[in-house]
């Protein structure tokens, strides 16, 4: 049984960030939520029925009522429990343009994966470059990001120095590029020509693993650390 980790990462003002751990490749399933219990759902990732039963547990324990439905890009793992949302909240999906060719194609090799029962389902493409999107009291920036995909985004709330990051950037590393559609050099100019012009006290919540400071990741990360000048 794949483990379900629930918690909240942080409280940071008016915001809190949920991450619900789900499916065979740990993704986290963020449920970032105002002060007035609005919510958001980002690349859930929940797909076994005891997965889809906590996931909606979570929701109705904490007395959440779901705005919107967002993936920061639509490889499967982050995409498993987009139909469920989508239907039961009665909430659209809401994905970057570039990214509608990885969600179709998602159902063509969903079984091989050892994913039979996937539901496929249909996105908005409305997200655009530097697009803000509000739900509740929550404002976040659309960041396109490509390089793990062509499509890749992340949502940043300036406000409140929180970015939803995707597969892009992780604690001490990058996501991989060896997919279709991936490219390291793209990838490294994404972290470090526009990620990386955020304040250092930017939380960063990846789409697998701990979240982590953009000011660490600027020093340390070996991968796409800043040079220091002397």
């Amino acid at each position: 049984m794949v483990q379900i980790c629930s918690k909240i990462v942080d409280f940071i003002f008016m915001i809190s960030v949920h991450t619900l751990t789900f499916n065979a490749f740990e993704e986290n399933t963020y449920v970032v939520c105002d002060e007035q219990k609005n919510a958001v759902i980002i690349d859930p990732g929940c797909y076994e029925d005891h997965e889809k039963d906590y996931f909606r547990s979570f929701i109705s324990d904490n007395n959440l009522q779901v705005m919107g439905l967002l993936n920061t890009h639509c490889h499967i793992d982050h995409v498993l429990g987009n139909a469920m949302v989508s239907r039961l909240y009665n909430v659209p999906l809401h994905i970057y343009p570039k990214e509608q060719s990885n969600l179709a194609a998602v159902l063509s090799y969903s079984a091989a994966y050892g994913f039979p029962e996937y539901e496929a389902i249909d996105a908005l493409t409305d997200l655009s470059e530097e697009q803000d999107i509000t739900f509740g009291e929550m404002t976040f920036k659309v960041l396109w990001l490509p390089g793990h995909t062509a499509g890749h985004v992340a949502f940043i709330n300036e406000k409140e120095r929180i970015c939803l990051s995707g597969d892009v950037l992780f604690s001490g590393s990058i996501g991989r590029t060896d997919l279709p559609g991936g490219d390291y050099q793209t990838l490294i100019n994404s972290i470090q020509k526009k990620m990386f012009k955020y304040p250092d006290d930017l939380i960063v919540y990846p789409g697998h693993g701990p979240s982590t400071r953009l000011e660490h990741e600027k020093q340390f990360n070996p991968f796409c650390a800043l040079q220091k000048n002397d």
